[in-house]
């Protein structure tokens, strides 16, 4: 009985529990979540990373069966010294706890770093080969270095023992203008402070206030591939091979690696090492200078003891200068005797000619000339009456014909014969009589004079009349008296009145 007892009232709701809202509930598990495990260490592989625009990062830790969603805040994200990518394996510690809003738990993530050093190698070579494929460590792509750079960039963290070491060694070498752009090099934001710093250099104006530099030197010193990391970032490999500026890395010690030395135009194995690639030593400069000033004057002198002894061979062939004289001496002298001599026969040949000429020039002589001159000048003036005739009267005949020729085509041999030109108030003459209208004013141009009248209502020849009038003659115009009191000429048969 008493057994039937306890499995009835096991059945029955339990109705006396004390009754709690939602958010009691969520605090309760909250709390019991967190007491009961507190902080944990968990391994995990990374999936759904999400960096919110507040600072904190959202990622999923996963493993084949199972998925725990991690938040990071951003004070933790800050410090990060490595970029969270889906699909890196990861250890993890923090605390448990829940999200009532969504009624899940999660771990609150204190610390994060990659699970081992394999889990980077991995990335590593995976970005590596994806970089490599798209040519960004082709040697076609690399720049030669100046071999005396005027200004260098250092690209390094301003507080460490590097900028010191190259300063030092620039200084002992070759004294350079070097400008600093301070960057981290570890943590969070190192790559995209040292990208930029790279895009920064190369976007310096020529001439500005800042000068240009002629190479950049990216340093770090040396530290574990998690230190390191920021230097095998994909931005800062993309801003090295973009780079118009050659560069030159020196990150590490000499058995370390990034990503930065393959884009490189150079890689030194120290950032000390960068400086001696960056410069060359002035005092092997100034003694190679002297070496080759000592050889340029041996070579001078040299060569002016060649040519020196070569002109003395010259001279010793040369003949002497009485020997070169000797020959034109006695030709001139021989000139200077026979020169009187030939200015007297020059001088009796001219007398001679000149004495035939004027032997030829007499009065009579010049008489002749004259009357022929002048029986040619009488024959020239009689031929050229006769042309000047004979061209008159070429043109007469000309003038006579073409006026000839005009009269027969001019319109006035036509009203000599009966015909009469009719015009118009402006002088056109009127082709027609429907050209003509009532009492319009006309001229009528006759052989011997011209006449003024006034047209009436007229008719066409073998039509109706125009006003409807067609068996009335056309009556002279009141308007025209002396035209009706001239009595008509006569003129050919048959020619009708025009009006």
């Amino acid at each position: 009985m008493p057994a039937k007892d306890q499995s009835a009232s096991s059945s029955e709701p339990r109705i006396n529990l004390p009754e709690v809202t939602v958010s009691e509930l969520s605090t309760s598990l909250k709390r019991t979540i967190e007491d009961a495990y507190g902080y944990v260490r968990v391994r995990g592989e990374l999936g759904g990373v999400k960096y919110h625009s507040s600072g904190h990062v959202y990622l999923d830790l996963k493993d084949d069966r199972a998925c725990l969603a991690g938040v990071i805040w951003k004070t933790t994200a800050s410090r990060l010294r490595i970029k969270l990518e889906a699909g890196l394996e990861v250890s993890v510690t923090g605390r448990i706890t829940t999200f009532p809003g969504q009624s899940k738990y999660q771990i609150v993530i204190d610390t994060i770093e990659p699970a081992g050093l394999g889990a980077l190698m991995a990335l590593l070579e995976e970005r590596k080969k994806q970089l490599a494929a798209e040519g960004l460590f082709d040697e076609a792509r690399k720049q030669l270095l100046p071999y005396l750079p005027r200004v260098i960039g250092v690209i390094t963290s301003p507080t460490g023992a590097v900028i010191r070491d190259i300063l030092h060694r620039l200084a002992d070498r070759f004294p350079r203008e070097v400008l600093v752009w301070p960057v981290r090099v570890q943590g969070n934001g190192a790559a995209e402070q040292v990208a930029e710093a790279i895009r920064g250099f190369n976007a310096l104006p020529a001439g500005g206030a800042i000068p240009v530099p002629d190479v950049l030197i990216v340093a770090r010193g040396g530290g574990s591939l998690e230190d390191l990391w920021a230097f095998n970032e994909e931005i800062v490999v993309r801003a090295a091979s973009e780079s118009l500026i050659p560069l030159i890395s020196a990150i590490g010690h000499e058995t370390d690696i990034t990503l930065l030395d393959f884009v490189a135009d150079r890689r030194a194995p120290t950032p000390t090492a960068a400086a001696e690639i960056a410069v060359p030593v002035r005092a092997e400069i100034m003694a190679r200078i002297d070496a080759l000033v000592r050889r340029q004057a041996m070579a001078w002198r040299r060569n002016q003891d060649t040519r020196r002894t070569e002109l003395r061979a010259a001279a010793r062939a040369l003949p002497a200068q009485d020997m070169l004289l000797a020959l034109p001496r006695q030709r001139l002298d021989n000139a200077a005797d026979r020169l009187p001599r030939a200015l007297l026969a020059n001088a009796q040949q001219h007398h001679t000619r000149f004495t035939r000429l004027a032997a030829r020039l007499n009065p009579s002589t010049l008489k002749r000339t004259v009357e022929f001159d002048k029986q040619r000048l009488e024959s020239l003036t009689s031929r050229a009456a006769l042309a000047m005739k004979h061209l008159r009267e070429q043109r007469e005949g000309r003038v006579e014909r073409a006026g000839t020729l005009l009269n027969a085509l001019s319109y006035r041999g036509v009203l000599a014969r009966g015909f009469a030109l009719v015009r118009d108030e402006a002088g056109a003459p009127l082709r027609s009589a429907a050209a003509i209208g009532a009492g319009q004013s006309i001229a009528i141009e006759f052989a011997d004079g011209r006449v003024d009248a006034v047209a009436g209502k007229g008719r066409l020849i073998g039509g109706p009349a125009e006003s409807g009038d067609a068996a009335q003659p056309a009556t002279p115009s009141r308007k025209a008296p002396a035209a009706q009191a001239k009595p008509p000429k006569s003129g050919p048969a048959g020619q009708g009145d025009l009006f």
